[in-house]
């Protein structure tokens, strides 16, 4: 079992093979992948051709899924709780959901003009860009299950006591008037028979490759660069053990920038290769897929400031500790 397992690890989802022949293929033509340029040529073009066949593999699969539970379903099931299991059925929805947070948001809007409870709907928001079923396997195919899973458990946790806490503090009239006054009106969605299903999973995988291929070529651009031309005891020093504050600063670093799970894969992996710890690593992850600045200047128009201020700061401190966790436990994952 472990040799089946090892083997679905290295070559299925991390796909060793391709790293072999890119190499192989750059050597034919001329180019050392033991120099640094060359080096960096073949991270870019092995993890861009990985990732780019696992997200649209991955993308058509959970579109297929998503196609079981449009807005309207989505709306229904979650009405249907109360409390926290609210907050988890939410939670869960949002990671069937291939969003990033920008695209998340038209979402959370509708839900909370439909009259869902505030918590629940911010409950939705942080776990959909953080926790994909597309993020697991993705994770998987670098980090391994061991991480990715408890990744993914984490964000979801996360995503639930953020949420609940939300709630707990009564912040509905932060809300913008023309979001809670909106009227909803309860269209029945229509059957789909499994072609049209198959149309829509292909169709949403086009979107979005199209939308995050850009930030895919960004992030592998990033990550081949602190690959193959970053000291390591930069890293180390700024990201590593040495630094108590690594977390913090990876997550103060990550929250600014604007991409997707997909796009920051491949800078987590470059910085992990490098020295820097692994909590601090996947703190850099969470806070860019979750409070990326264009995602808050949209969540703005829909929340007043205190909202807005409540909602950052939990995601976070929550970041923030998910990271000096990881970190202190790092042990069980090597």
């Amino acid at each position: 079992m472990q040799m089946i397992g090892s083997f679905l690890q290295d070559q299925l989802l991390a796909m060793k093979w391709l790293n072999v022949l890119v190499g192989r293929l750059l050597g034919a033509l001329g180019i050392d992948g033991s120099t640094r340029w060359g080096g960096s040529v073949q991270f870019f073009l092995y993890d861009v051709i990985k990732i780019t066949l696992l997200l649209c593999c991955l993308i058509f699969l959970i579109s297929y899924i998503q196609s079981y539970f449009p807005p309207e379903r989505s709306k229904k099931i979650m009405g249907r709780f109360r409390g926290l299991w609210a907050n988890c059925i939410a939670a869960l929805l949002g990671t069937v959901t291939p969003f990033c947070s920008c695209s998340s948001i038209p979402l959370f809007i509708g839900f909370t003009s439909a009259g869902l409870p505030l918590g629940v709907t911010f409950s939705f928001l942080i776990s959909s860009p953080m926790v994909d079923l597309g993020s697991l396997i993705l994770l998987m195919s670098i980090f391994g299950p061991k991480v990715a899973v408890t990744y993914v458990i984490v964000g979801l946790l996360v995503a639930v006591i953020g949420g609940t806490l939300i709630q707990k503090m009564h912040l509905e009239h932060e809300v913008e008037d023309f979001i809670r006054n909106a009227s909803t009106v309860d269209l029945a969605s229509p059957t789909l028979t499994r072609h049209d299903r198959l149309l829509y999973a292909r169709d949403q995988m086009t979107s979005t490759f199209r939308k995050v291929f850009p930030y895919i070529l960004i992030g592998v651009g990033i990550g081949a660069v602190i690959h193959n031309w970053i000291p390591e005891s930069w890293i180390e020093t700024a990201l590593g053990s040495r630094n108590p504050f690594g977390v913090v600063l990876a997550t103060l670093v990550g929250v600014p920038m604007y991409a997707d799970i997909f796009g920051t894969i491949p800078v987590a992996e470059a910085l992990l290769s490098k020295g820097a710890q692994l909590g601090t690593v996947l703190s850099f992850m969470m806070a860019v897929t979750t409070l990326s600045l264009p995602s808050m200047i949209m969540l703005r128009k829909a929340v007043k400031p205190k909202l807005l201020g409540v909602f950052v700061a939990i995601c976070t401190i929550g970041i923030i500790l998910v990271g000096y966790l990881f970190n202190a436990f790092q042990f069980l994952f090597v």
